[in-house]
């Protein structure tokens, strides 16, 4: 079947034709592809179509697709059982690696997404607290949870959609929203509200608005106040965890969250969440403490040993500067082929993730973010894709190189990219 006859079948059975809004294609508007094979930094669509891979399924394969190491480790695993339901030898390995890599986790809880992680550490942060209030800022998205889709980014944004339908009022508004990198809006939300903030959650380095780096000093700042005000400050790093870094963002800025959230390159493609932090906090968890949460399929062991896999490879091989000057190289190339055309744009990246936005202003936070023009991108990614390359199908997201991103690949990539801004 071809990519329109499935997509045309699943209209039939799956609201919008997808699991997740952003696959619908409708904020660059065009007929979705439907993805049945992946290899190394390229992937092929049901009509036979290749394309160089800079989605990597939204982050999680930072060593490409069906990677020998993660494919062999499922596979013995798979062997072994697809699910136990209680402890497996796998989730013990898996644990060692997150807390021997990110600095600050003592002890680890597994979930299955990186909502789940986002909606536990919440709940933990209100429980250790008995506070109510969560900060975030404007244009971070963590998830689909009711407290936390309040002016969100990523889908919500590139939809426009409001941040809070089917979200009682009541929840929403225990949540405070303020422009990320602001230090005098978070100032002034805890000289309002700080005997009742809980906590401050924030992705260090933004992805879900396009790649936006803090401003020098601001996650330093948000460590300060949170301690000074006795509130709990979490790092969503579902993105960025294992991918700026062996130990991620805190890693590369020195800073220590009280509570970390994970996902994506944790899983090594297998649905994995998971949030930890110091044993202090991690010890109000059920069963050791009173604050409840559980999981059928936590810690399963498939999921587990691709986890296992992934985070030793990198963890042996070290590929962060690689990683980082291969994205360099696109980033700074890109630039000089919109520039030479006369496009005006900005290119945001940190470390292996980045964003091109079709704007003259400097993007540092969601407002400006959203002064890129939108119809410009959907043009630029129709071009891109029908040259044979796939970035995210929204101006929201970021791109990423993996691994299997080589030299020849990139540059035969930025081959096809000159051919579809020409044609812009």
């Amino acid at each position: 079947m071809s990519n329109r006859e499935i997509y045309k079948e699943a209209l039939k059975l799956l609201p919008g034709g997808v699991n997740s809004p952003v696959r619908a294609f409708k904020a660059v508007d065009c007929q979705p592809i439907v993805l049945v094979k992946g290899k190394g930094c390229r992937v092929w669509d049901a009509d036979g179509n290749e394309y160089i891979d800079f989605l990597a399924s939204w982050g999680p394969l930072i060593l490409g697709h069906s990677s020998p190491v993660v494919i062999e480790a499922v596979k013995k695993a798979v062997e072994r059982g697809l699910s136990f339901g209680l402890t497996n030898p796998y989730e013990v390995q898996l644990a060692s690696l997150v807390v021997d890599m990110i600095p600050s986790v003592e002890v680890v809880r597994f979930v299955n997404s990186g909502t789940e992680a986002t909606m536990s550490a919440i709940r933990l942060a209100r429980g250790i607290t008995r506070r109510k209030y969560v900060l975030k800022f404007e244009g971070c998205y963590h998830g689909h949870y009711d407290s936390l889709l309040v002016s969100a980014g990523s889908g919500v944004a590139t939809f426009g959609i409001p941040g809070t339908p089917g979200i009682p009022e009541e929840i929403a508004n225990l949540t405070i929203v303020v422009p990320f990198n602001s230090e005098e809006a978070v100032r002034s939300a805890f000289e309002k509200y700080g005997n009742d903030i809980a906590c401050v959650i924030v992705e260090p380095v933004a992805g879900n608005m396009g790649v936006v780096p803090p401003k020098e000093g601001f996650l330093s700042f948000l460590r300060d106040i949170t301690k000074n005000h006795g509130s709990l400050l979490i790092f969503d790093e579902v993105i960025t965890g294992f991918r700026l870094s062996e130990g991620g963002a805190q890693e590369l800025f020195g800073i220590d969250p009280d509570i970390t959230c994970l996902g994506k390159i944790l899983g090594g493609g297998m649905p994995v969440g998971a949030y930890g932090g110091r044993r202090e906090i991690m010890s109000q968890i059920a069963p050791e403490g009173p604050v409840y949460q559980a999981g059928t399929l936590s810690g399963n062991p498939v999921a587990m040993a691709a986890g296992v896999a992934t985070l030793q490879q990198l963890k042996d091989q070290n590929p962060y500067r690689e990683l980082e000057t291969n994205t360099k190289t696109l980033s700074e190339s890109i630039a000089t082929l919109l520039s030479d055309k006369g496009i005006a744009h900005r290119i945001n990246y940190v470390g292996s993730m980045m964003t091109v936005f079709f704007t003259e202003k400097k993007v540092e936070d969601f407002e400006s973010a959203k002064s890129s023009d939108t119809k410009l991108f959907a043009k630029f990614f129709k071009a891109l894709l029908k040259e044979g390359v796939l970035i995210p199908p929204s101006q929201f997201e970021a791109w990423f190189v993996s691994t299997a991103h080589k030299k020849e690949d990139i540059s035969q990539a930025l081959e096809r990219i000159e051919k579809a801004i020409r044609d812009l």
